[in-house]
C-alpha cells in the first residue's frame, strides 16, 4: 500500500478512519506502517439537520491503524460544493 501513496503526496486527499470520521488535507507523508501526516487539513462533519461543519486543524497526524480508506481529491469539484447544503448521516465506525 505504501508505495501507492507515493503518487499522493502533495496532493489533496481525504481519509476516512476507522471510527467513522473524515480528514481532507494535503498528505505530506507517511511510513511503513501508513501514519500519515496532513497538512492544511480539517475535518468535514456530517449531520442530517445543518449540513457539513468543518472543523479546522491545521498539521495533523493520523495514526496508521485507525486509517480505513485514503483516496485522491478532486479540488475543482471539492471547491464548487456547497457544503452548507450537504445533509448526510455520519459514518458509522467500522466493525471487525
Amino acid at each position: 500500500m505504501t508505495s501507492g501513496l507515493d503518487a499522493f503526496v502533495n496532493h489533496t486527499v481525504s481519509i476516512i478512519t476507522s471510527d467513522g470520521r473524515n480528514f481532507i488535507g494535503t498528505l505530506k507523508g507517511f511510513d511503513q506502517t501508513i501514519n500519515i501526516i496532513l497538512d492544511e487539513s480539517h475535518e468535514r462533519v456530517y449531520s442530517t439537520t445543518t449540513g457539513v461543519e468543518q472543523v479546522m486543524l491545521g498539521l495533523h497526524i493520523i495514526r496508521g491503524d485507525n486509517v480505513a480508506i485514503i483516496g485522491l481529491i478532486d479540488e475543482e469539484i471539492d471547491n464548487r460544493l456547497n457544503l452548507t447544503n450537504i445533509k448526510a448521516e455520519p459514518l458509522n465506525a467500522v466493525i471487525h
